[in-house]
């Protein structure tokens, strides 16, 4: 499935960090940064969630939330926001419907390698449940930057 701008975002209602759980229709109302990432503690997912980290005041000045989703647990996101002082929810697909619905599991090759995994993507949802924007395979330096900026001009 592959989503684009003006499709209604699929609803999803998730396990979080910290031992609670998020739904989108909770954040109706608000525009959400929903970005999918591979893997708790790898580099390339630490320096986006860090760069989203230390932007998070000027997101929340734009309305905006930003929510995290990999496959990791609940206890491997715990662990991850800990370490690095992440300053938003991070939601645990372990099952894998919310990657499914979204179009991000996906087969990626690496070193001739073919194997199935998230492609790392990021959507913009508007406060009406639409998607806005969408960034279908993103490269982690200056993405914030430019999420920001789409966040903005909404």
């Amino acid at each position: 499935m592959t989503l684009d701008a003006g499709d209604k975002a699929p609803n999803f209602s998730l396990p979080t960090d910290g031992g609670g759980e998020l739904s989108l229709k909770e954040l109706e109302g608000k525009t959400v940064v929903l970005y999918f990432y591979p893997k708790d503690m790898t580099p390339g997912c630490t320096t986006e969630a860090q760069d989203f980290r230390d932007r998070i005041k000027e997101f929340e000045k734009a309305g905006a939330s930003v929510v995290g989703a990999s496959k990791d647990s609940v206890k491997r996101h715990d662990n991850f926001k800990a370490k690095h002082d992440l300053n938003f929810a991070l939601v645990s697909d372990e099952e894998g419907t919310l990657c499914e619905d979204y179009g991000v599991w996906q087969l990626k090759k690496l070193y001739g390698r073919e194997f199935m995994g998230i492609v790392r993507a990021t959507f913009i949802i508007d406060a009406k449940g639409k998607i806005a924007k969408v960034w279908p395979k993103v490269k982690v330096k200056g993405h914030a930057d430019e999420v920001l900026e789409a966040v903005r001009a909404l």
